[in-house]
């Protein structure tokens, strides 16, 4: 009997686990976002320095995740999946403790490392269980890497105002701790195969070009004062990229495999993501801070952050109500079709939101809509990549899906935030802002249509 046969529990329960890991790794990365107004008052920062409590998480999470997909991609991927949830109890610590505030970034950007997970549990999901089970854990692992925001926002929500904002980094030490004793009973030893090195050189480069691009797409405010050096950055950042692909394509061991990359299946997909990602966040961006304007705007609920929390919660639900049907749907109509139909669920909401919006249940509908196919989408994807991806590649390929899909998700938001503060004269935009970003947003979901249409695509 193998250690890795010894050592795993029984399947529903390691399924189980895996997803709760996922979950854990969503609620906590979402805590920088409602949070942000009482971190600048806590902390007797401005606004700005914040929104760093966000952003770091993000950009740790995004050079993380290919990183430890590799280091996990070999027999090591037990100490890997053990000391990242370590680092995530220790960043959670730092964020409760009452330090200076640069402490508390340091605190996030060790939570955001944990974002990185979900690709590990799916390696672990398909080396572990059968073909049938391994691919529902996978779909919902994909669903919880999103769908998991509508629960960490209400919880921080009401712990902020009922305890203050440290009682609400405190719900990440408890989730991160309670991650780290389950794994330590739970995470079985991965197959004997040879141990995986890490392209070092590969992930430095990898680090720098994304911390720009993802750095240079959130900051709204260097497109709209200083265009030319976002531009700049921005050229920078991509030359970067293909700087990077040059090299991994000629190093032995490679941080990431990019002839999987190569593969028209996976290389589509991948393409879906991103300009899916854009619009999917765009319109969940849109909603959050529509229903949370004050009703001296002229339009708005005005709904503190618990209310605003609240409002997602739909968004969750239906999400992983999308992620436990999908697999049964995937073998009847396909990848592609079942793509396309939850691309066309998103584009459905984004014309809901744009001509209907004046009563609270209205936002409240259209953000139910959108976790359905935003949850269906994320679950149909890891199987049009992993059908050509080898079981060793396995965390490596999702791992470049999920930095494809934060970059995805920061355009979206940004896109979202430049767009309304074209139409703001005063301290908040105008509501055609949201009736424009809306149609906008709808371009771009139907422009993914017709990608996942003319594009080839698979499924396992």
């Amino acid at each position: 009997m193998t250690t890795a046969t010894r050592h795993a529990p029984a399947p529903g329960l390691l399924a189980g686990f895996l997803v709760s890991v996922g979950l854990a790794g969503a609620v906590i990365g979402s805590l920088g976002a409602p949070l942000i107004t009482a971190v600048a008052e806590e902390y007797d920062v401005s606004l700005a320095a914040s929104q760093w409590t966000l952003t770091i998480a993000l950009l740790a999470g995004a050079v993380a995740t290919p990183v430890f997909g590799r280091l996990g991609a070999g027999p090591r991927r037990r100490t890997v999946v053990l000391g990242m949830l370590g680092a995530e109890v220790v960043g959670s610590l730092l964020t409760v403790l009452p330090l200076p505030f640069a402490f508390l970034l340091i605190g996030r950007a060790l939570q955001g490392s944990g974002l990185g997970l979900v690709v590990l549990m799916m390696a672990v999901a398909r080396d572990h269980l059968d073909e049938q089970r391994s691919a529902r854990t996978i779909a919902l692992l994909s669903v919880a890497s999103t769908a998991g925001i509508g629960i960490g926002y209400p919880l921080s929500g009401l712990l902020t105002d009922l305890a203050g904002v440290r009682a609400a980094y405190g719900l990440g030490l408890l989730i991160t701790g309670a991650a780290f004793v389950a794994a330590v009973f739970a995470l079985p030893q991965a197959p004997e195969r040879p141990a995986s090195r890490l392209d070092v050189r590969g992930a430095i480069l990898l680090a720098i070009a994304l911390a720009a691009l993802l750095l240079v797409i959130g900051e709204t405010s260097l497109w709209r004062y200083h265009a030319g050096l976002a531009i700049g950055i921005l050229v920078a950042a991509l030359l970067l990229l293909i700087g990077w692909t040059f090299l991994e394509a000629h190093t032995e061991k490679p941080l990431v495999d990019v002839r999987l990359l190569r593969h028209p299946a996976v290389a589509a997909a991948n393409l879906v993501m991103l300009t899916g990602g854009v619009g999917m966040y765009l319109l969940f961006s849109l909603i959050t801070r529509f229903v949370q304007t004050p009703a001296e705007a002229g339009y708005g609920f005005g709904l503190n952050t618990f209310e605003a929390g609240l409002v997602l919660v739909p968004f969750s639900i239906l999400g992983f109500v999308a992620g436990r049907l999908v697999p049964s749907w995937r073998d009847r109509l396909g990848a592609r079709w079942l793509l396309a139909a939850s691309t066309a669920v998103v584009l459905a909401t984004f014309v809901l939101f744009a001509v209907a919006r004046s009563h609270l249940v209205e936002p409240i509908l259209a953000i139910g809509i959108l976790g359905f196919g935003v949850g269906a989408f994320s679950a149909a994807m890891p199987a049009v990549i992993l059908a050509v991806t080898p079981k060793a590649e396995t965390a490596s390929a999702m791992s470049v899906n999920a930095v494809v899909r934060s970059v995805g998700f920061s355009t979206g938001s940004a896109l979202g935030g430049l767009i309304l503060a074209a139409h703001t004269t005063g301290v908040f935009p105008s509501e055609s802002g949201y009736g424009a970003a809306a149609w906008i947003g709808a371009a771009a979901t139907a422009a993914t249509l017709v990608i996942i249409a003319i594009l080839p695509l698979k499924q396992q």
